[in-house]
């Protein structure tokens, strides 16, 4: 059974990864992700139930549209084959259970802030406002923190408000001290990473964003693909560690303080 809700979550993940292409291309220049139809933006011509086929259409059509003939952008079959991937590793994990249902949406909006701010270096006001009213909405029914934080008002923990505070402040400061060498949307960004994973389950969160993100700058300029001015986008980086703290959390914080303890 197990092996056959993760197939049906990979192949529900390919779909939402195909709406989450339309996102990327029509969001961060303003436009609506409802109307039009999908179409090429070459040639303009309104694209057919087999042309949306998650992977196989690009697979089938070579990457490029069967009308015109141009190339389709690789990103389409990348993020259609990740989002798969990702909920099926999360039904994995998960099971049946209600928290697959939160996790693979909070997954999604992770995946969409990845690629967006990666492709444009933009962290979307809009997008950050969903995830937040999400977040405080999931935060009435997502478990794990109720045995050990008490509920603000109906429903809210103390754990998401404490995270959410705690990731904006964090990265605040950087952003303050860098004097622009920072985004504000990062900061948005990690104050809705809070809000996601609680307390203290975000300072695991901005930690292996910033380990992944140092190594990977180190990388870059080590084989010269960036120069040490050039800006690298920080929100792909706070997505991983988002998505890695939402699944392995307390498993992080359980580590680190016991390595404490043991020094």
């Amino acid at each position: 059974m197990s092996a056959l809700i993760t197939i049906c979550f990979a192949l529900l993940g390919t779909a939402v990864g195909s709406f989450l292409n339309l996102c990327v291309d029509r969001l961060p220049a303003g436009k609506s992700i409802v109307k039009p139809r999908s179409h090429c933006d070459n040639c303009n011509r309104t694209l057919t139930a087999a042309d949306l086929i998650p992977i196989l259409s690009y697979l089938w059509l070579r990457g490029r549209c069967r009308h015109c003939g141009a190339r389709i952008p690789l990103r389409n079959l990348l993020v259609e084959l990740a989002c798969g991937a990702i909920f099926a590793a999360l039904a994995w994990h998960y099971g049946l259970h209600p928290e697959l249902a939160f996790a693979v949406v909070y997954a999604g909006l992770f995946i969409l802030i990845f690629v967006i701010d990666l492709e444009q270096g933009l962290v979307l006001n809009s997008v950050i406002l969903v995830g937040i009213v999400l977040a405080v909405a999931f935060s009435f029914f997502w478990g794990g923190f109720e045995d050990f934080w008490p509920k603000i008002g109906p429903g809210i923990t103390l754990s998401a408000l404490l995270g959410g505070a705690a990731g904006f402040a964090i990265m605040l400061l950087p952003y303050l001290i860098s004097r622009g060498g920072m985004g504000a949307g990062d900061v948005k960004l990690a104050g809705f990473i809070g809000l996601v994973v609680g307390f203290p389950q975000i300072l695991a969160a901005l930690l292996v964003g910033i380990i992944i993100g140092g190594v990977l700058a180190i990388v870059l300029l080590v084989i010269r693909l960036k120069k040490r001015k050039e800006a690298i986008p920080f929100g792909p980086f706070l997505a991983v560690g988002a998505m890695i703290a939402l699944v392995w959390g307390n498993q992080i914080i359980d580590w680190y303080s016991n390595t404490l303890t043991n020094l």
